[in-house]
């Protein structure tokens, strides 16, 4: 075709976009993509939607006229009257491919549904590449969807799209549903769908435009012919040929006929196929607790393939571990604390087994690792003691063969893989033995980072660069062998889930190269809570999160790529920091004075530059920085009285009313503590009404304080945190596939909840930290899927301690939880402990994770130790030493056949996944399948 000029022009069909959501007001839809037509990516820029009311939903839709060939990727967003983005999809971008066959002048209609976040959790490396073997669907063969005859122009081409993460090897996806083209209901005649990769299936299937009703208008509605929508749904064919229809009712090809130009093509992206929830299990130990018969007093990364072998044996999908990088600060047992790392990259050389460092290890060595294991093998992890035995024979064997594995090809590419972090470490890591201390402010001229400095450090020819490469040989051995490891639990389908702390110590090698992204004034911490009534303080510096944002939080996302090398989940350590970190100045000892950050302050800027004319005539400064009222205005009638009769009320004549407000506001506004940062700035101190200052006012004084007091801990700061997290979090999930787990306990602001549900973030449940208000113990059956649920965790008394701490208690518990009136027995037996146990896999949660101390409890030979002597660690005491190890080794505990026959048993009878799980000859995917009829109707 020519146009008038006697160019050749474009053919051209046209899109329609339609998508069911309900939104707010002042909310509307749009799309941006990666093609000029949909804005190249930019929001602003994009394809803006309209709504219409269809039934019960709200459709919005959108029409763009396009090239036909034309391909793109877009996703769907909510904007305010602004089109600044309030919410976006999750999961990958849509890939959007038109049908074969699109001429031009077709209208090709797209009907998506909304990526949720939750959706997306199964296309995680934990699900994707784990438990669901990423492998099999390697293995598929890629099919092309495409019609095999000529289209009549009374035909409708309809292309079914459904994604399918958790389909088993061998298994095939039909459409079945109500028109003979989709078998009328009978899956063995059912449309076929072809694999097209990324866990998405798709078909063609031709359906006639007299299948569907048609809108004649009368009066002013509409009536509809006798026909009705074609019905289908989505179903599952095992290799042994067990159909497992998708859950929910049916769905229907709506296709509107009354249009001028209706769709000739109609592609339903149907999402997920809706299946019952996924449902695993696993087991917490910190990587220091581990006994094994090959160790040097302390678990090590090779002792983790023995632990997934035991979850498998036992049943688990997923082993939990705590922090296990390098925190060598002190060099002393305080860097027991696996939370304060010295390095967010290097692992801790606690960790390495030196016997795996070489094949060829002397003899006399070899003695030596003998006699450190006699020694080393205590009740509990002698810190010290054993990282110094480790590095003292790891010194040795890398003096022998250093040439040999410092010039090999494996080690000279992780140098290059890692230079960025293992120079800054290894460079660290030296002066700070030489200097003997990790305080870098004290380190002279290197007390200032710089690349100059750092090469020179580091180069070759130095009279220390043995003491670098030492460095290096370590981390690329811990490496080599948690590397191993993890390898090994991928292949038995065992997720290993890392913990990624909230903070950093501030004389780290962090701090030290990058100390612009911290405030090293400030100290992180946590307010009053169950934990600890008198706050937490970590002593760790918070987060500049504006310097962060400049390059898009960059440190932030390769500690992420970094932990996606060895784990498929991680922990986010207190979730609750990324909407707001609490506070404190770097002289606070504990957690009581500080602030949650970012947050809104009381300030004094409402007097503007009045400020210093207010304090002169109303304030007297009592002592630095601290001030009262005069008394000839420190009430309200007398404040009124002064601003009419005083000398310099000219000063403030048009601002009198101003000034007044302000000046009663400081009155009422007792019990607050100054910001350090700008003295115009005040914070209500938090749990203020456990102060002798609260509890000296009258009542009047006491409530308007208690106002002003939940409003500002509890109301005026949730958008400003909600905003928060959404800057930061999204950028954390999207810079690796694993799948996160949020620790959202203590005090939770009403924003948190919905922030994680929206980004696909699975919460923790503790059930003696219930986050109900009003219950002492959570009901673990009414826990919501999108959580992991625990009867203990790392920062609170095990099971068995608990049980035992308080008479009054654990008596209220057996009576609401257990339901006996019977005197509870004074220690928790392995009854109690397998009822408790049950409740939790018995939950609604996707997962239930116990650390391995409360599963030991299930026998009685397990618990001989004085239950107290199982705390991993003590939050009111900043000085805990992390040192519990398990009494057993876990050779032993894979001799116990009872024990994990126990345990499986519990697994199996809930309904959760495990390892191997048969269904009907093909391994299942984890869901229990629902099986239909291969003739009739659903």
């Amino acid at each position: 075709m020519a146009n008038l000029s006697g160019k050749k022009s474009l053919n051209t069909l046209t899109l329609v976009f339609k998508l069911p959501y309900y939104t707010q007001w002042g909310q509307s839809l749009l799309i941006a993509g990666s093609e000029p037509a949909l804005g190249s990516w930019n929001v602003k820029q994009g394809l803006s939607l309209s709504p219409v009311h269809q039934g019960n939903e709200l459709i919005w839709s959108g029409r763009v006229s396009v090239v036909t060939g034309f391909t793109c990727k877009y996703n769907y967003y909510v904007v305010d009257d602004n089109k600044n983005v309030l919410r976006s999809e999750s999961g990958e971008k849509r890939k959007l491919v038109l049908p074969e066959g699109v001429q031009d002048g077709d209208v090709v209609e797209i009907r998506d549904w909304w990526q949720d976040a939750s959706e997306a959790l199964f296309l995680r490396s934990a699900f994707k590449n784990v438990i669901f073997n990423g492998s099999e669907n390697a293995k598929r063969e890629l099919q092309t969807t495409s019609l095999n005859k000529s289209l009549e122009p009374e035909d409708i081409v309809v292309q079914f799209i459904i994604s399918c993460p958790r389909l088993g090897a061998g298994s095939t996806v039909v459409v079945t549903g109500s028109n003979p083209q989709l078998g009328r209901w009978q899956t063995q005649d059912g449309l076929k769908l072809n694999y097209v990769g990324d866990s998405i299936w798709k078909a063609n299937c031709l359906l006639r435009k007299s299948e569907f009703p048609i809108k004649y208008p009368c009066a002013n509605e509409y009536s509809l012919t006798p026909n009705l929508h074609p019905t289908y749904k989505y179903c599952k064919i095992s290799e042994a040929g067990v159909s497992s229809l998708e859950f929910g009712p049916n769905r229907e090809v709506d296709v509107d006929l009354s249009s001028p130009k209706p769709s000739r093509y109609v592609l339903l992206s149907d999402g997920a196929l809706r299946e019952s929830p996924w449902r695993g299990a696993g087991v917490a130990v910190p990587m220091f607790s581990i006994r094994s018969n090959e160790d040097l007093g302390v678990g090590e990364f090779l002792d983790l393939k023995l632990l997934v072998d035991w979850a498998v044996n036992s049943g688990f999908h997923l082993v939990q571990l705590l922090p296990i990088n390098d925190t060598s600060v002190h060099g002393m047992w305080w860097d027991s604390y696996p939370y304060s790392s010295l390095s967010v990259f290097a692992l801790h050389p606690l960790y390495l087994r030196v016997q795996a460092l070489s094949d060829a290890i002397p003899g006399d060595i070899k003695d030596e690792i003998s006699q450190a294991k006699k020694q080393l093998d205590k009740k509990d992890v002698d810190y010290e003691g054993a990282l110094a035995s480790k590095l003292s024979i790891a010194r040795k064997i890398f003096k022998l063969e250093k040439d040999k594995v410092l010039n090999s090809s494996s080690f000279k590419q992780f140098l290059s893989e890692n230079e960025e972090w293992l120079k800054p470490y290894a460079a660290f890591s030296f002066l700070r033995d030489f200097f003997e201390t990790s305080d870098h402010s004290q380190w002279g001229r290197f007390s200032q980072f710089s690349k100059e400095k750092l090469d020179k450090l580091v180069s070759e020819g130095t009279l220390h660069h043995d003491v670098i490469c030492f460095h290096y040989y370590i981390q690329y051995h811990l490496h080599m062998q948690l590397s191993e490891a993890a390898a090994y639990a991928r292949k038995k389908k065992v997720i290993l889930k890392g913990d990624l702390p909230i903070g950093v110590d501030r004389n780290s090698v962090d701090t030290w190269v990058y100390p612009t992204l911290f405030r090293m004034n400030t100290a992180t911490g946590a307010p009053p809570d169950y934990f600890d009534k008198n706050g937490q303080n970590w002593g760790f510096p918070t987060y500049n999160w504006e310097e962060m944002s400049k390059d898009n939080y960059g440190w932030w996302r390769a500690r992420l790529t970094q932990m996606a090398k060895y784990f498929t989940a991680y922990r986010i350590d207190h979730i609750l920091g990324f909407f707001r970190i609490w506070e404190l100045p770097d002289h606070a000892a504990t957690g009581l004075v500080g602030k949650f950050r970012p947050s809104i302050a009381l300030s004094q800027e409402k007097f503007g530059s009045f400020w210093t004319v207010i304090a002169a005539n109303f304030l007297n400064e009592y002592k630095k920085q601290h001030y009262e009222f005069k008394e000839d205005c420190n009430t309200e009638k007398k404040i009124i009285a002064k601003l009419k009769n005083s000398s310099e009320k000219s000063l403030w004549l048009e601002k009198e009313d101003s000034i007044r407000r302000g000046l009663f506001d400081l009155l009422q506004n007792i019990v607050l503590i100054r910001d350090p940062e700008d003295n115009t700035k005040f914070y209500p101190r938090f749990n203020l009404e456990d102060t002798s200052s609260f509890s000296d006012l009258d009542e009047h004084s006491k409530n308007i304080l208690r106002r002003l007091y939940y409003d500002y801990y509890f109301a005026r700061q949730e958008n400003l945190w909600r905003q928060n997290a959404l800057k930061t979090l999204p950028v954390l999930l999207n810079s690796s596939d694993m799948l996160a787990c949020g620790e959202d306990l203590g005090l939770i602001p009403a924003c948190v909840h919905p922030v994680m549900q929206e980004l696909g973030l699975i919460g923790l449940r503790i059930q003696r930290m219930p986050s109900e208000p009003n219950l002492e113990f959570g009901i673990p059956s009414q826990y919501s899927y999108m959580t992991v649920c625990a009867p203990s965790c790392h920062d609170c008394s095990t099971l068995r301690a608990w049980w035992e701490e308080d008479e009054g208690r654990r008596s209220r518990f057996y009576q609401t939880v257990i339901g006996s009136d019977d005197e509870p027995p004074s220690r928790c037996t392995p009854e109690v402990v397998n009822f408790i146990v049950k409740q939790h896999f018995d939950a609604p949660s996707m997962w239930a994770i116990f650390p391995l101390q409360d599963l030991l409890a299930l026998k009685d030979k397990y618990t001989t130790r004085p239950a107290k002597e199982e705390t991993i660690n003590d939050p009111t005491n900043p000085k805990h030493y992390w040192r519990f190890r398990v009494h057993v080794t876990l050779d032993s505990l894979l001799d116990d056949k009872d024990i994990q026959a126990t345990i499986k048993e519990l697994v199996t009878s809930s309904g959760r996944s495990f390892p191997g799980k048969k269904v009907d000859g093909a391994e299942e995917s984890g869901e229990k399948l629902a099986k239909v009829q291969l003739n009739g109707k659903p």
